[in-house]
Protein backbone atom coordinates (compact mmCIF):
# COMPACT_ATOMS: atom_id res chain seq x y z
CA UNK A 1 0.00 0.00 0.00
CA UNK A 2 1.06 3.38 -1.16
CA UNK A 3 1.47 6.12 1.89
CA UNK A 4 0.25 9.24 0.77
CA UNK A 5 -1.58 8.29 -2.55
CA UNK A 6 -2.11 10.87 -5.17
CA UNK A 7 1.15 12.61 -4.41
CA UNK A 8 3.23 12.19 -6.71
CA UNK A 9 6.98 10.81 -6.40
CA UNK A 10 9.20 8.00 -5.92
CA UNK A 11 7.93 5.47 -3.24
CA UNK A 12 10.19 2.22 -0.89
CA UNK A 13 8.69 -0.64 -2.91
CA UNK A 14 8.76 -2.40 0.20
CA UNK A 15 7.36 0.07 2.76
CA UNK A 16 5.85 2.54 0.66
CA UNK A 17 7.75 5.51 2.26
CA UNK A 18 8.07 8.38 0.38
CA UNK A 19 11.56 9.13 -1.08
CA UNK A 20 12.01 11.51 -3.69
CA UNK A 21 9.98 13.90 -5.40
CA UNK A 22 9.39 13.56 -9.02
CA UNK A 23 11.93 15.31 -11.54
CA UNK A 24 12.12 15.83 -15.32
CA UNK A 25 13.26 13.14 -17.34
CA UNK A 26 16.68 13.80 -18.01
CA UNK A 27 18.24 11.66 -20.49
CA UNK A 28 21.68 11.08 -18.59
CA UNK A 29 19.06 10.59 -15.19
CA UNK A 30 17.64 7.31 -16.88
CA UNK A 31 20.59 5.37 -17.71
CA UNK A 32 22.49 4.04 -15.02
CA UNK A 33 23.23 0.51 -13.24
CA UNK A 34 22.64 -0.74 -9.81
CA UNK A 35 23.35 -3.88 -8.04
CA UNK A 36 20.24 -5.53 -8.95
CA UNK A 37 19.83 -3.96 -12.18
CA UNK A 38 18.57 -0.50 -14.07
CA UNK A 39 19.12 2.79 -11.35
CA UNK A 40 18.25 6.20 -11.57
CA UNK A 41 20.38 9.19 -10.57
CA UNK A 42 18.89 11.84 -8.21
CA UNK A 43 19.84 15.24 -7.31
CA UNK A 44 17.36 15.06 -4.22
CA UNK A 45 15.99 12.65 -2.02
CA UNK A 46 14.33 12.60 1.21
CA UNK A 47 13.26 10.39 4.34
CA UNK A 48 16.39 8.15 3.92
CA UNK A 49 19.64 7.20 5.57
CA UNK A 50 23.04 7.33 4.28
CA UNK A 51 25.60 4.66 5.79
CA UNK A 52 29.15 4.73 5.93
CA UNK A 53 31.45 6.14 3.23
CA UNK A 54 33.16 3.75 0.99
CA UNK A 55 35.62 3.12 -1.82
CA UNK A 56 33.54 0.81 -4.57
CA UNK A 57 35.17 0.71 -8.44
CA UNK A 58 31.66 0.66 -9.98
CA UNK A 59 31.65 0.38 -13.86
CA UNK A 60 32.57 3.78 -14.55
CA UNK A 61 35.68 3.82 -12.16
CA UNK A 62 36.72 4.01 -9.17
CA UNK A 63 34.05 6.29 -6.91
CA UNK A 64 34.01 6.95 -2.31
CA UNK A 65 29.97 6.01 -2.02
CA UNK A 66 27.74 5.43 1.06
CA UNK A 67 24.86 3.31 0.78
CA UNK A 68 21.27 4.99 0.77
CA UNK A 69 18.79 3.19 3.07
CA UNK A 70 14.63 3.76 3.40
CA UNK A 71 13.98 6.26 6.51
CA UNK A 72 11.28 4.26 7.62
CA UNK A 73 11.74 0.44 6.66
CA UNK A 74 15.95 0.53 6.65
CA UNK A 75 15.85 -1.26 2.63
CA UNK A 76 19.06 -0.68 1.07
CA UNK A 77 17.36 1.65 -1.89
CA UNK A 78 20.92 2.34 -3.55
CA UNK A 79 23.68 4.84 -2.51
CA UNK A 80 25.30 8.20 -2.59
CA UNK A 81 27.94 9.72 -4.62
CA UNK A 82 30.08 11.29 -1.83
CA UNK A 83 33.37 11.20 -4.45
CA UNK A 84 34.22 10.70 -8.10
CA UNK A 85 38.02 10.22 -8.81
CA UNK A 86 37.81 10.50 -12.62
CA UNK A 87 37.36 13.87 -13.74
CA UNK A 88 34.61 12.77 -16.51
CA UNK A 89 32.58 11.36 -13.20
CA UNK A 90 32.57 14.51 -11.05
CA UNK A 91 29.05 15.43 -12.30
CA UNK A 92 27.83 13.07 -9.43
CA UNK A 93 29.24 14.05 -6.56
CA UNK A 94 26.48 14.59 -4.40
CA UNK A 95 23.39 12.53 -6.09
CA UNK A 96 22.20 9.48 -5.66
CA UNK A 97 21.22 6.67 -7.14
CA UNK A 98 18.21 4.41 -6.32
CA UNK A 99 17.37 0.91 -8.21
CA UNK A 100 14.41 0.79 -9.84
CA UNK A 101 13.43 -2.39 -8.23
CA UNK A 102 13.96 -0.63 -5.20
CA UNK A 103 11.41 1.85 -5.44
CA UNK A 104 7.89 2.82 -7.57
CA UNK A 105 6.37 5.62 -8.97
CA UNK A 106 2.91 6.25 -9.02
CA UNK A 107 1.29 5.48 -12.32
CA UNK A 108 4.67 3.85 -13.37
Amino acid sequence: MLVGIGHLGFWGFICGHLVSEPRPKKRNTIAFQGRHGRAFLFTHVMNIVVGAKEDRTLMTGLHTVADVLCGDCNEVLGWKYERAYEPTQKYKEGKFILEKSKIVKENW
